[in-house]
């Protein structure tokens, strides 16, 4: 079972966020990242950032705004919060004005940690979880006067901790209804050690009941990965995927727990993802609502 808070009695440098993704049926797509962050002085900030169709905010609040439990999980930023149930935001600052809930259903959760024996590795600069690759959706927002109606609609949940996010990193999300339900999400970073380094990558796909996983720790091979998708091997599994248009919007990151880097993301990318056992295509998807980032610092 995923954790959802590391973070208690924790020093600096340090973030830690949670990714929650809902889309609906006509297309509209809405994420949102709380998240706190603390310096190496032990500076403690909340922030929230709010990502659509084609816009996106960032609010910042004080350490004094921010509030979490870990059982029930639960966020708490302002007046608004973020937990297992789902969520409910009142938001109205900075240009940006978002009311309304949004309850989830029951999570699909991974049978282990996605990030698998790297989990146990001492300093990591950047860990990853999943919480749910999937889950139903009911209620609705209002995003500065647009009616936002997930009835029917598709969550995902996902979190990042460390101090800082990699300086070179892919990472594309995907989940879908339909006749054949699928969903995954893919990552690949380098990652920094005291001697040396490598370049890692995690991945779940989910598909007809069944995860497949790939992953380092797993023997995956990186074929090819750069701005425009990648292609990664693992035994007779081989999965491609292949931006094909993309929306770029600024996000901020963190470097060593201060939000001061600016990364690019597509909530609403459209990407064809194709997965292979040996010769047999398992399955090919063309997503119009992919989340997709690349970034590379150097």
């Amino acid at each position: 079972m995923t954790c959802f808070f590391h973070g208690t009695n924790r020093t600096g440098p340090y973030f830690e966020g949670w990714y929650f993704k809902h889309q609906n049926p006509q297309g509209q797509t809405l994420a949102l990242i709380p998240a706190f962050h603390m310096d190496r002085e032990r500076r403690r900030t909340a922030s929230l950032q709010v990502i659509s169709n084609n816009q996106t905010w960032w609010l910042e609040y004080p350490a004094s705004q921010l509030q979490i439990s870990r059982q029930p999980f639960q966020v708490q930023i302002g007046q608004s919060s973020f937990g297992e149930q789902g969520i409910d935001l009142h938001i109205q600052r900075g240009g940006l004005s978002l009311q309304g809930a949004l309850r989830c259903g029951a999570f699909t959760v991974l049978r282990s940690d996605i990030m698998g024996p790297f989990r146990f590795f001492a300093g990591m600069q950047c860990s990853h979880g999943v919480i749910s690759m999937g889950h139903s959706l009911s209620g609705t927002l209002e995003l500065n006067s647009e009616r936002l109606d997930f009835s029917d609609g598709i969550g995902y949940i996902e979190t990042d901790r460390g101090r800082s996010f990699p300086s070179k990193y892919l990472w594309t999300q995907c989940v879908w209804g339909g006749p054949e339900p699928g969903s995954l999400m893919l990552a690949i970073a380098t990652i920094p050690l005291a001697v040396g380094g490598f370049t890692g990558c995690i991945c779940s796909v989910l598909y007809e009941g069944q995860e497949y996983r790939l992953a380092t720790y797993r023997g995956v091979r990186i074929e090819t990965w750069s701005s425009s998708g990648t292609v990664i091997r693992q035994g007779k599994y081989r999965l491609e995927a292949e931006l094909l248009n993309e929306r770029r919007q600024p996000l901020r990151a963190p470097v060593e727990g201060r939000m001061e880097r600016t990364i690019h993301e597509s909530l609403c990318a459209e990407v064809r993802y194709r997965f292979w056992h040996g010769d047999h295509l398992l399955f090919q998807h063309m997503a119009p609502n992919a989340s997709f980032e690349y970034s590379s610092s150097n």
